[in-house]
């Protein structure tokens, strides 16, 4: 009875002292909970991780950009001048060839056969008019004797002209011969690369076939023509007038890569009034053959250079129905909305003409997540990675003393 009693009572003591446990642990999580939520509460919203950009002085050009494609200086088909058989090829297809350069060679059999028959004709009729040179001599002494009629010294005269007249004619021959046996011998007209062969050795070639023996294309220089709108006309006639040469740089299809940079060489005489465009011809060094003939490139014409403007990323600037603005991270770390006006953009950069001083941190991307005041954790891109986001100072660190001190131009987008 009394072990039962003594049972009893231990287990009492026991759930005593869990109850008393379990309200004393309650207390004290609940307090704990409650101070996070309240150190929470106070310091509140997390920072929103942004990547920041710092604008910059620098350079811009103002370019026209168009439509084009490569079009050679010069495009030959050499072609047979006299008819016979292809003997000797003495290129190589695609290769490139030197004004002067023997091409092919056609047989010279026949040619040189009429020279030799022209050279014989000539000495035969010299010593007849030679001989005649000699009568008309004799005629002129006896006439004036009465020895011979002067119906004969006439006659005779007209012989040795008539004999001249032969000789001449010869001569004609010879050099008609020689020519014949020059065109046997094609040389290249121009420098510059052979297409595919178009005829095989072996073949008779004449001199009116229409396909001809092979095309020559000058590579070097090259030009390509473009397009350009009529309104935009007028500011390269003012360029061109005043003696300034106008450079041309040409990009691949993609717009990215850049093959050549040349200069502006003429204008074509009328603007075509279906699209409203006038074609212009550039000129580029293409020693490396970037540029190829009939290629497809997007050419931009540099009309103007700005120096020593403000530079913002193209990437920091957002657009609204009513305005142009950037977030302006402000020392705190918290950003601010501020209304800028952009003048040329060049690719990643763009010109800020009011609303934004050098040294100002702007937020480039992460602005979805933004609003007037909001607290931000800005990263800069990595100057040897450019993009790739890196371990960043604070944000009164990265600004300009003078910048973070003066009044900035432009009100905020509310």
């Amino acid at each position: 009875m009394l072990r039962r009693r003594w049972l009893w009572l231990s287990l009492a003591v026991l759930l005593l002292l869990g109850l008393g446990s379990y309200f004393f642990w309650s207390k004290i999580t609940g307090t704990d909970s409650a101070s996070v939520a309240a150190k929470a509460a106070k310091a509140g919203p997390a920072p929103i991780p942004v990547v920041v950009a710092i604008p910059r002085k620098g350079d811009i050009g103002v370019y026209y950009s168009g439509l084009g494609a490569v079009t050679p200086l010069a495009t030959v088909t050499v072609r047979a001048r006299v008819d016979g058989q292809l003997m000797s090829v003495r290129y190589r297809e695609g290769e490139t060839v030197h004004k002067g350069d023997l091409l092919v060679e056609i047989d010279n059999g026949p040619y040189l056969a009429a020279l030799t028959q022209a050279e014989g004709q000539l000495i035969r009729d010299q010593a007849t008019l030679e001989n005649a040179r000699l009568d008309l001599v004799r005629y002129q002494r006896l006439v004036p004797q009465k020895a011979a009629p002067e119906q004969q010294l006439a006659t005779q005269q007209a012989t040795v002209r008539q004999g001249e007249g032969v000789v001449k004619f010869d001569e004609g021959q010879i050099a008609s011969a020689k020519v014949n046996l020059a065109y046997c011998k094609i040389k290249a007209p121009l420098t510059g690369r052979v297409g595919l062969r178009l005829i095989d050795l072996g073949n008779i070639v004449h001199a009116a076939d229409a396909t001809g023996l092979v095309v020559i294309t000058q590579m070097d220089p090259i030009s390509t023509i473009f397009t350009i709108s009529e309104d935009q006309l007028q500011v390269v006639l003012a360029k061109m007038a005043g003696g300034r040469t106008l450079e041309v740089d040409a990009y691949d299809r993609d717009a990215k890569t850049k093959l050549a940079q040349g200069s502006l060489t003429t204008l074509d005489n009328q603007i075509d009034p279906t699209t409203g465009t006038l074609k212009l011809r550039a000129t580029f060094k293409n020693a490396k053959g970037t540029l190829f003939p009939n290629q497809f490139v997007n050419v931009r014409l540099l009309v103007q250079e700005k120096h020593g403007v403000t530079l913002a990323p193209t990437a920091a600037i957002q657009r609204n129905s009513q305005a142009t603005y950037m977030y302006i991270v402000k020392p705190d770390s918290t950003v601010t909305v501020r209304a800028v006006t952009i003048g040329t953009t060049e690719g990643d950069d763009s010109e800020v003409t009011s609303g934004l001083l050098p040294g100002e941190v702007v937020v480039m991307t992460g602005v979805d997540k933004l609003q007037e005041g909001s607290k931000v954790s800005a990263k800069v891109p990595a100057a040897n990675s450019p993009g790739s986001p890196s371990a960043s100072p604070s944000v009164s660190s990265l600004m300009k003393p003078s910048a973070a001190k003066q009044p900035m131009p432009g009100g905020e987008v509310r």
